[in-house]
């Protein structure tokens, strides 16, 4: 099954934690060995929760959020054919 960026969003912390079944897992894998998009996702959002394990409070810009879902959703509709689906 080929899976879209979106998809892979969806399930990123599941994949992480490991809480998915076999072949939803591949296709992530699949789909991330050919997405630089989705692979900057998994290592951004591996990177804060390795900032959020060691218990140290990090303030964020105001707005960063709604900054970072516009970045985000940029990103899927300037991917490359293929890269969406």
């Amino acid at each position: 099954m080929v899976l879209s960026c979106k998809h892979v969003w969806r399930e990123i912390s599941n994949y992480i934690e490991g809480t998915i079944d076999a072949k939803v897992r591949a296709d992530i894998e699949n789909h991330l060995a050919h997405c630089r998009h989705c692979a900057a996702v998994l290592d951004s959002t591996r990177n804060i929760l390795v900032l959020v394990a060691d218990e140290r409070t990090f303030e964020l810009p105001v707005g960063y959020s709604d900054r970072l879902h516009n970045r985000l959703s940029e990103l899927i509709e300037a991917a490359p054919p293929g890269a969406e689906a």
